[in-house]
């Protein structure tokens, strides 16, 4: 009778098994492959090669510049999208009025399709005729070229990302706020606390299980931008807004060098591992979970 149960248990997870190793673990499997061959075109028949697609990685000035140009991209938009998350969080679950309308507003950039807040987002920066260059000309100020200037593209595509996020990341915050106990507030308050103490002893504690798993979506998420930058910049000027994800899709489809897009991803994998092996580690441990 137990082996007949398990046998069904297993007949039961065969379909969600077969998805998984179908598009993840065998794609992966490949991907690990590829990085270790390489071949003139995909029809032609692959030479392994070892470790030299990633000695030729290291060599590759675009690769450092897409990472540095990730790293910047990712600590501009996961501590500031987790914190007017939160903000907003506490601000529509107290008691004001609109509320569900303010919840609705801040929640609107998420439910866009990422191609139509790309498309916004390119009418806002136009130079000249944009919504930004617009507003400021009209105080008399002479906007930048934000998304043709190296040295604002990036940061307008950061301005972006979290315009959109943090209404995402406010939905996790605000459920977890309606579960903390009234009580605790109650007798923080008899005891003198005022609002930033019981924030920071009482409100942020226990919200660390959310943070945490925000803060590894904002992480993942500052690792999968595409279809943005392929609307506003291309990766443009001069690789400033190039992305690791992004690099990896123009090498593949663009260069039709899928070998060298299998080792970028394999960078791009355990580069996420180890953030979130490491996430996992340092905060566990400071997470009190009910």
């Amino acid at each position: 009778m137990h082996k007949r149960f398990n046998l069904k248990a297993w007949l039961l997870l065969l379909p969600a098994l077969l998805l998984l190793f179908a598009f993840t673990h065998w794609p992966t499997m490949r991907t690990f492959w590829r990085s270790a061959n390489w071949a003139k075109t995909d029809v032609a028949e692959p030479k392994f090669v070892g470790t030299e697609n990633f000695a030729l990685l290291l060599d590759d000035p675009v690769f450092w510049k897409v990472l540095e140009n990730n790293f910047w991209y990712a600590i501009g938009t996961v501590p500031t999208s987790i914190a007017l998350a939160i903000l907003m969080a506490i601000w529509v679950n107290g008691k004001i009025r609109c509320a569900g309308l303010l919840r609705l507003a801040f929640f609107t950039p998420t439910i866009l399709p990422m191609i139509t807040v790309a498309n916004i987002w390119l009418f806002f920066y136009s130079p000249d005729i944009g919504l930004f260059d617009q507003l400021l000309r009209s105080i008399g100020i002479d906007g930048p070229n934000w998304l043709g200037d190296p040295d604002m593209a990036l940061s307008s595509l950061i301005i972006m990302t979290i315009w959109k996020e943090a209404g995402f990341f406010m939905i996790f915050y605000l459920a977890a706020l309606q579960t903390l106990s009234p009580e605790l507030y109650q007798a923080a308050r008899l005891e003198g606390a005022g609002p930033w103490r019981i924030f920071r002893r009482i409100t942020f504690p226990l919200l660390m299980p959310t943070t945490l798993f925000v803060l590894i979506n904002a992480l993942l998420n500052a690792f999968k931008l595409v279809d943005h930058i392929f609307i506003l910049t291309k990766g443009g000027p001069n690789n400033a807004t190039n992305l690791l994800l992004y690099y990896i899709y123009e090498t593949a489809f663009s260069f039709l060098d899928s070998y060298y897009a299998a080792t970028l991803t394999v960078v791009m994998l355990v580069i996420l591992a180890l953030i979130a092996f490491v996430q996992m580690v340092l905060f566990d441990r400071k997470i009190h979970y009910k």
